[in-house]
């Protein structure tokens, strides 16, 4: 089963963004979680369309289930 962490934040104009990891370490905390999506708020290291993310609007763990068939 494929897991995926997805950050949710909203930028500083108000657009809803999102960044996803792949396999998240297990038993993460929301409060990890929040401090984490804090921390990248903070560094200002993502802009979209030339607006910085401005706060944290949530996260969740998406697992799904992946069948090759051929």
């Amino acid at each position: 089963m494929a897991k995926t962490l997805q950050l949710n934040f909203t930028t500083a104009a108000g657009k809803q963004t999102s960044l996803t990891v792949d396999e998240p370490k297990a038993g993460l905390t929301p409060a990890e979680v929040e401090a984490a999506m804090q921390e990248i708020i903070d560094s200002q290291v993502f802009e979209v369309d030339g607006s910085f993310l401005a706060t944290v609007k949530g996260a969740r763990i998406i697992e799904r289930t992946v069948e090759d068939l051929v």
